[in-house]
């Protein structure tokens, strides 16, 4: 157990961004599985700029990793030019 001041105030506050981090994370994850579960490319097009929005934000707040971003971002880009 931690005896320092600053050690439970660092305990308190990495389980608060441990949750947001994990709540976020996961609203991504629905929108990708709902965005690749789209068959029209006019609705995905209209889409797209929304979803790369979302994987930046969180690569900018370090929820995820720039590269897995990057790498999420052109798969969707790829999908959505294979329709």
């Amino acid at each position: 157990m931690a005896h320092h001041k600053s050690a439970k105030k660092r305990i308190r506050s990495t389980e608060k961004k441990r949750v947001e981090n994990r709540y976020y994370a996961k609203t991504m994850r629905n929108a990708l599985r709902d965005f690749r579960a789209l068959e029209d490319k006019a609705v995905a097009a209209e889409k797209l700029p929304k979803m790369v929005s979302i994987l930046d934000k969180l690569a900018k707040r370090s929820v995820i990793h720039k590269n897995k971003a990057a790498n999420l971002k052109s798969k969707l880009m790829k999908q959505v030019n294979a329709m």
